[in-house]
């Protein structure tokens, strides 16, 4: 999907996501040490906003000026400040320094995603950590919910390729239960 395609998903709804953060993301991330995070492909910023409530200096890009609006103006009646930037993440200055990367459910072309990656990696301080979460190609023949396409469905062996310029401390698929049934996901954490 395009921006303007994003941008008619999320004026269709009040919230196309749910409010609070995905829940294997706060999981595992909940008593990490606060510091500048960047939310890449951010949506409607649930992310960006749950990090801010827990003192995170927090980035927000992403490309659908609607879903930016509808995160700036959530953070706003929430008294949290986030950056919001309106920008494609394959070319948008990103910045750099960051103590925390997210990348969750992005779906581009392999090439696109490697590239998203390692520009996600160059982000990253020194000690900085990535995590993805990603639909899992295996999501397609076992799984539940998500894009029917494998062009864009990560794997393992893929993510851990992708972020080859950074140190590997968890890369697997995880399980997710919905109400229609498990989905695989995939999950990669990464140190700079």
């Amino acid at each position: 999907m395009d921006a303007d395609a994003w941008d008619a998903r999320y004026e269709s709804q009040p919230m196309v996501w749910s409010a609070g953060p995905n829940a294997l993301f706060a999981e595992l991330t909940s008593d990490w040490p606060a510091g500048r995070a960047l939310d890449v492909a951010c949506g409607e910023g649930r992310t960006a906003i749950w990090l801010a409530s827990r003192g995170w200096q927090v980035r927000a890009v992403d490309f659908s000026p609607a879903g930016i609006a509808k995160g700036r103006e959530r953070a706003t009646a929430e008294g949290l400040d986030v950056e919001w930037q309106v920008g494609d993440v394959r070319t948008a200055d990103l910045g750099t320094g960051y103590d925390l990367v997210a990348l969750l459910y992005l779906q581009l072309p392999h090439d696109q995603m490697a590239t998203v990656l390692a520009r996600c990696v160059e982000a990253l301080a020194p000690g900085g950590r990535l995590v993805v979460i990603a639909h899992d190609v295996d999501n397609l023949t076992r799984g539940v919910g998500g894009p029917r396409d494998a062009s864009v469905l990560p794997s393992v062996a893929l993510l851990r390729e992708w972020a080859a310029g950074a140190h590997i401390e968890r890369a697997e698929q995880v399980e997710r239960e919905t109400p229609d049934g498990a989905a695989i996901d995939v999950l990669l954490i990464a140190r700079r």
